[in-house]
């Protein structure tokens, strides 16, 4: 996976980004070629073929971070990056400490009228609210084992209809879960995952080859309801509980119809009690 990033960031460079002269003739190699990085990067070419190739040495932070420069990459593309080359028994317990989902669960349904939902490592849709339920379609009626937001998002007919944007939609979380997918390189269910969707889905097969990372997601989001018509959100998208795979996704209103909408198709909530009120 790690070589496989790094040749695509390669390939999308061109010399002249970083500064290297070409003589104009035609070039074999997309992009840049490994010598060109490794020059930048102040690394061999042995070393840095054997960085590409995945092979067992073990890469210093400088390097890296001249490497990141040398790629031109983004600051989500550098953490992909680091995420890629630390040791699995290094990075921090993708799940916090047992007990924290129901408080997450109270917090998100004490906003009414904002659609929001918590995906875990896999993007399985862990906790949601009634407003999710509204504008994404019935998440409760969704058996467990197929409640992911990347299953649904790719192979659900309905749930794909209910975004107004959804190659960006699409894009982005697929990038998303790079990230997250690079912490478990391991993991047998993160693998057949990524087999299931890329042998189901042209759509998200064309985007997993394409490496993209990206850590946050697009701030506005329209989706469309079968009653209510256009809904558009801002978007905010936040880890929680210290937790770098575990992320809360919260819908507000962006204008006064789709919070009237909203507010006419959800029955008023009930008043949470008091705290430190007896019975």
């Amino acid at each position: 996976m790690l070589g496989d990033f790094l040749r695509t960031r390669r390939a999308r460079l061109r010399p002249e980004q970083i500064g290297v002269p070409t003589s104009g003739g035609r070039r074999r190699t997309p992009g840049l070629r490994r010598e060109e990085v490794a020059e930048q990067a102040g690394v061999s070419v042995e070393w840095y073929t054997w960085i590409e190739q995945g092979r067992d040495i073990h890469v210093s932070s400088s390097v890296l971070q001249n490497i990141a420069r040398a790629l031109r990459l983004s600051a989500d593309e550098q953490l992909y990056l680091a995420i890629l080359t630390t040791p699995a028994a290094l990075l921090p317990d993708p799940f916090p400490a047992g007990g924290t989902l129901e408080s997450y669960q109270q917090m998100i349904e004490a906003l009414p009228y904002s659609p929001a939902y918590i995906t875990n490592r896999m993007m399985d849709v862990v906790a949601w609210n009634r407003a999710a339920d509204l504008v994404f379609g019935q998440l409760d009626a969704v058996p467990a084992g197929e409640r992911n937001f990347l299953q649904l998002l790719f192979l659900d007919h309905d749930f794909r209809q209910r975004f107004d944007d959804w190659d960006s939609v699409a894009q982005g979380t697929v990038a998303g879960f790079r990230i997250t997918a690079g912490r478990q390189l391991d993991s047998p269910k993160t693998a057949q995952l990524i087999a299931t969707l890329s042998q189901r889905s042209q759509a998200f097969r064309q985007l997993w080859s394409q490496h993209d990372v990206q850590n946050s997601c697009a701030p506005q989001r329209t989706m469309l309801h079968p009653l209510a018509g256009a809904l558009r959100f801002t978007v905010l998208s936040f880890q929680i509980g210290g937790d770098p795979d575990l992320r809360c996704c919260v819908h507000t209103p962006a204008d006064p119809p789709t919070a009237a909408a909203l507010s006419a198709l959800l029955p008023a909530p009930a008043k949470p009690p008091l705290l430190g009120a007896r019975p």
